[in-house]
C-alpha cells in the first residue's frame, strides 16, 4: 500500500521544486521536474533517483503497482486545482515528478552508434531526437554543455521520457570530443550539404559511427566540418533546402541502422 501524504499547506518547502522549476532550469543537486503520467511511468521503469511525486489520488490508484516498487520517499496527493496552484499554470495532466538527472556517461562506455548534437537551440528538438534515437536503437546521445539539456521539462515531455533509455554524455569542447571519438575508432559523419557530401542512399555505413547534427539555422560550422570524416546529405527535390533537424536525424538514423 502506498504511503500518500495529503497536502495541508501548498507552500511547504518540499513543494517549492514544483513551483520554481522551469523548462531548462536545474538545482545544484541536478534536480529535474517531469510531468504527465506517460512520461513519469516510463521514467519509473528506469534506474533514475526519484525524490517525490505530486499527483491526484486517481493517478496513484491506477499505477500503484508501478510506483510501489520504486521506494520513493515522498508521494504527495492533491487535487488538480491545488496542483495547478502549486505549479503556477494550468496543468494538462494530473501528475508531476521530482527526480535527479543521471551523471554524464563517459565516452569510453558508449555504444558503437552515437547521435551527437552541435548547437541546437530548441528544447523540443532535443526531445524529439531522443525519442527517435530510442525507437531506432541508437542508444548513445552526445550534447553540448551550453545547449538545452535532455532532462529539461519540455525535452522530457517531447521525448515521452524515452531519453531515460539513452546513455547521455554532455561534452564541453566539440573539437576535443570529436578527436577523442576518432581515436576510439568512430567515423564522424556530419549531416550537412557541402560540395562533397555523400548522398544518404549511397553511403556505406561503418560499424562504429557518430552522426553529427548541426544548428537548426546555421548548420555545422566549417571548422567543425574540417575535422569530421565525411559529410552526408539527404536527397531532396529542387527548391527544398532542408528538413527540420529532428526529422533529418530520424531519417539518417533509420538508414544507418538498417
Amino acid at each position: 500500500m502506498l504511503n500518500l501524504i495529503e497536502i495541508d499547506d501548498i507552500n511547504i518547502p518540499e513543494l517549492l521544486i514544483y513551483k520554481q522549476m522551469r523548462d531548462n532550469a536545474f538545482t545544484k543537486d541536478n534536480s529535474f521536474v517531469a510531468d504527465s503520467p506517460k512520461v513519469i511511468n516510463l521514467l519509473l521503469e528506469s534506474d533514475l533517483e526519484i525524490k517525490s511525486i505530486l499527483s491526484t489520488k486517481e493517478y496513484y490508484q491506477e499505477f500503484e503497482a508501478l510506483i510501489i516498487g520504486k521506494n520513493i520517499p515522498k508521494l504527495y496527493v492533491a487535487s488538480r486545482k491545488e496542483i495547478e496552484t502549486i505549479a503556477g499554470h494550468k496543468v494538462h495532466h494530473n501528475a508531476m515528478m521530482h527526480g535527479i538527472r543521471p551523471e554524464s556517461t563517459p565516452l569510453d562506455v558508449l555504444g558503437d552508434n552515437i547521435i551527437m548534437l552541435d548547437e541546437i537551440s530548441f528544447t523540443e528538438n532535443i526531445g524529439s531526437i531522443a525519442r527517435s534515437a530510442a525507437a531506432l536503437g541508437v542508444n548513445s546521445y552526445l550534447l553540448p554543455r551550453q545547449g538545452p539539456h535532455p532532462y529539461a521539462r519540455r525535452a522530457l515531455r517531447v521525448s515521452m521520457g524515452h531519453v531515460a533509455k539513452l546513455q547521455t554524455h554532455i561534452y564541453e569542447d566539440i573539437f576535443q570530443t570529436i578527436e577523442t571519438l576518432k581515436q576510439m575508432g568512430y567515423t564522424i559523419l556530419a549531416a550537412e550539404v557541402t560540395d562533397d557530401s555523400i548522398e544518404l542512399a549511397k553511403l556505406e555505413v561503418p560499424k562504429k559511427w557518430v552522426l553529427l547534427m548541426g544548428h537548426e539555422g546555421k548548420g555545422i560550422a566549417q571548422e567543425v566540418l574540417n575535422i569530421c570524416d565525411k559529410s552526408v546529405k539527404i536527397e531532396m527535390v529542387d527548391g527544398i533546402k532542408s528538413f527540420n533537424v529532428s526529422i533529418a536525424a530520424s531519417i539518417m538514423m533509420y538508414k544507418f541502422m538498417n
